[in-house]
């Protein structure tokens, strides 16, 4: 009996004991949830999102002008945060970007494209790396200087031979000689192999891409070309290049004839076979359901593959104060992972992706073949990224309206024009 008394009053101890101490451990416990509790597990009420400064953005694409109107007004609803969108401005883009950050007055988030023209503005950017968005960005599409991420892609782009597919066989266009057939005999069966139009990067900044990405380092052959060490006319695939030029000089519609809208159209309808374009331009296209058109390589040089890369990228104004600049990446954040941004990019914006945790399930033909090259890696970049700023529109545009407009020039002669004018412009 003494026993049974003893070890009774030790299970009373024991229980005196742990009710003490969890006595204690409740003053506490605020500081150290369990992780069954309320506030451990997030079954809590959560605090209401915090109230961010205005920001404002200032992109150059006009495609996209009223869906980020629209997205602007979507994130204001969903977050109560104020985003403030700049006009697009086209083609005086760069003008107005430059005059309104030399003058303090910049936009917080801005596009920049690739190449010369993010180089350009750098000292401008604020370092995004530590942000949680950057590890989404698909490799080798990150927009780096000095080691640093600086610039979110919004997607990539990718040009190449649009093509009617009733028309042309890709099979049977893989270099130069088989390119001049198919003009021939589409010019016999009363058809336009082949189109350019007149605008600058229709005309000559686009193709003119695919013998510099050709080269072994594009960059320092830009670099070179720059110096005056290498010329255009003394390089073999540029030498190619103009016989390609000749070829739908002779056998084609004069591209000084052709807008980009006659040219889309002269496609939908079966007047010409293949357009130099990208896959932005089947926005052109979509009131032809019946229509079937995908997108293959210029095959200069044996080149198979599409001109695909980053068309420009978002940063962030490291001018702007540190409330802004938080604001803008909680604004790129919700961008790329809220349903509703992804849904505008793919959507709206028709972009493809160039983030990873972006999924697309409807692209269009054209969207569809730049994706497919990319995730193959069967790709050029676009080596005009490294041109000196403002060279196509200013000087290699005018040569080549001299070009189509002069019957008696020929390839060689206009490489040699294309070597002249590329030297006074990189002083």
């Amino acid at each position: 009996m003494k026993r049974v008394k003893k070890m009774f009053s030790l299970v009373m101890l024991m229980v005196l004991i742990a009710a003490v101490a969890a006595c204690g451990n409740s003053t506490d416990n605020n500081s150290s949830p369990s992780p069954s509790s309320p506030a451990a597990s997030g079954s809590s009420p959560a605090a209401a999102p915090e109230k961010q400064a205005k920001i404002s953005i200032f992109q150059s694409k006009v495609e996209i002008a009223e869906s980020l109107e629209a997205l602007a007004k979507k994130y204001t609803e969903e977050t109560g945060n104020e985003i403030e969108v700049w006009g697009s401005a086209g083609d005086a883009y760069m003008t107005q970007l430059q005059a309104k950050l030399t003058a303090n007055e910049g936009p917080t988030i801005f596009s920049v494209a690739s190449g010369s023209e993010t180089e350009k503005f750098k000292s401008y950017y604020y370092d995004m790396s530590n942000e949680s968005y950057v590890k989404n960005i698909a490799p080798n599409m990150e927009v780096k200087i000095d080691g640093k991420n600086v610039g979110v892609p919004i997607g990539v782009e990718g040009f190449g031979l649009v093509y009617n597919k009733s028309l042309v066989d890709p099979k049977d266009v893989t270099d130069l000689d088989s390119f001049v057939t198919m003009l021939k005999n589409l010019k016999a069966d009363g058809k336009n192999g082949f189109s350019l139009s007149s605008e600058a990067y229709f005309l000559i900044g686009h193709i003119i891409n695919t013998p510099f990405a050709l080269q072994p380092d594009p960059q320092a052959f830009v670099d070179k070309l720059n110096k005056g060490e290498v010329k255009m006319a003394e390089t073999k695939e540029f030498q190619e290049f103009a016989k390609f030029m000749e070829a739908i000089k002779e056998n084609s519609v004069n591209p000084m004839e052709v807008t980009y809208d006659s040219q889309m159209g002269d496609l939908a309808t079966g007047k010409t076979a293949i357009v130099h374009q990208g896959n932005w331009s089947y926005g052109m296209l979509t009131d032809f359901p019946d229509l079937e058109v995908s997108m293959m390589p210029l095959p200069l040089a044996g080149n198979n593959k599409l001109a695909v890369d980053i068309p420009g990228s978002w940063v962030i104004n490291a001018k702007k104060d540190a409330a802004e600049v938080k604001a803008a990446n909680v604004f790129i954040e919700w961008l790329f992972n809220s349903e509703t941004g992804k849904n505008t990019i793919v959507n709206e914006f028709k972009f493809i992706p160039a983030m990873t945790n972006i999924e697309t399930t409807s692209l269009d033909p054209l969207s569809q073949a730049v994706s497919e090259a990319t995730k193959s890696g069967l790709t050029i970049p676009w080596a005009n990224n490294f041109f000196p700023q403002g060279i196509i529109v200013n000087d290699l545009t005018p040569v080549t309206q001299e070009f189509f407009l002069t019957k008696g020039m020929t390839g060689e002669q206009y490489l040699q024009k294309l070597d002249a004018v590329w030297t006074k412009a990189a002083k």
